[in-house]
């Protein structure tokens, strides 16, 4: 989905939906008394004192109990603050527009409206109630911290002793974040990727992801302009027009898409990225056209906007 100003405020976390996640992950403030050595106590002490987590009536966090999709998704949503204020929408987004099996009418449906507007790779047809693997838990998680920009990597091939049982579509997210130090391997170089994830692990990933997007500097990529760049509109109902931009670029490694969509008295501002080519891919140096649509209410006249990084 292109990305652009939001013009339909979607609904905020109700008091409920608060209510039945602290259920999920507790619903007390004290301090815990079940995680005393445990690996990630540090991690989710310091989650806790955020307020992401919290105990159950006796104090308990319950570190090795299984993270269904549910929890794990409004986890991530959360935790690293995603929201759809960069968005438009001609109608309000529901869950269930984006998941077959998730209903639009519970606590964690406004996580997965999110998780599905931000494009996590979470599975359409996912089960909430189901334990969520570790190999899972990482992508999405690896696709959340994509949100907040790009990032410097270290291009370094960490060897897994059971690489093999890993879903060739997790493995990069997984080379990554091992070299972020945002997940480890164990005693004896495996990741247990069809393993279900636990809280324990689930909240040290979270922790150290949030510890990584504060303590390093994000990569500002230089924007690379379109040639001849123009917007074309074409009505598509009494409601709604389509808005085109178009314009050549230097080869056809470049992608463009919508960035946003300002809003003022009757005039919608169309903003635009140039979406950088594959670095591992090598294309023929010819110029191509490429192009962007996104739709706006009918009473707008669209307007061209700026390139954004």
């Amino acid at each position: 989905m292109n990305k652009k100003k939001r013009l339909v405020k979607a609904p905020k976390l109700t008091l409920l939906m608060v209510i039945v996640f602290t259920m999920v992950f507790g619903s007390s403030a004290s301090a815990f008394n079940d995680i005393k050595g445990d690996k990630e106590q540090q991690a989710i002490e310091r989650l806790e004192q955020r307020g992401f987590i919290k105990g159950d009536l006796s104090g308990r966090f319950h570190p090795f109990e299984k993270v269904n999709g549910a929890a794990a998704v409004t986890l991530i949503v959360n935790a690293l603050d995603l929201n759809l204020n960069d968005f438009a929408f001609i109608k309000e987004p529901k869950a269930s527009d984006y998941f077959s099996n998730v209903k639009d009418n519970v606590w964690y449906s406004q996580a997965f409206v999110i998780a599905g507007v931000n494009q996590l790779d979470i599975p359409k047809d996912i089960k909430p109630s189901s334990p969520v693997t570790k190999e899972q838990f990482t992508h999405w998680l690896f696709k959340a911290l994509n949100t907040k920009g790009e990032f410097a990597w270290t291009l370094q091939y960490t060897e897994i002793a059971d690489n093999d049982q890993i879903n060739p579509s997790y493995a990069n997210s997984i080379q990554t974040l091992l070299n972020g130090k945002i997940i480890s391997l164990d005693k004896d170089q495996k990741f247990n990727p069809t393993q279900s994830i636990t809280r324990s692990e689930a909240v040290g990933m979270v922790y150290r992801t949030l510890e990584f997007i504060e303590n390093t500097q994000v990569v500002e990529p230089e924007p690379v302009n379109l040639y001849d760049p123009s917007l074309n509109t074409d009505a598509v109902s009494k409601e709604i027009t389509k808005v085109t931009i178009s314009g050549t670029a230097p080869h056809p490694g470049y992608a463009l898409e919508i960035a946003s969509v300002e809003y003022n008295e009757g005039t919608a501002v169309v903003n635009y990225r140039v979406l950088p080519p594959d670095p591992d891919m090598v294309y023929p140096q010819v110029l191509t056209e490429v192009n962007a649509v996104t739709y706006i209410p009918a009473g707008y006249k669209a307007e061209l906007g700026t390139v954004s990084k």
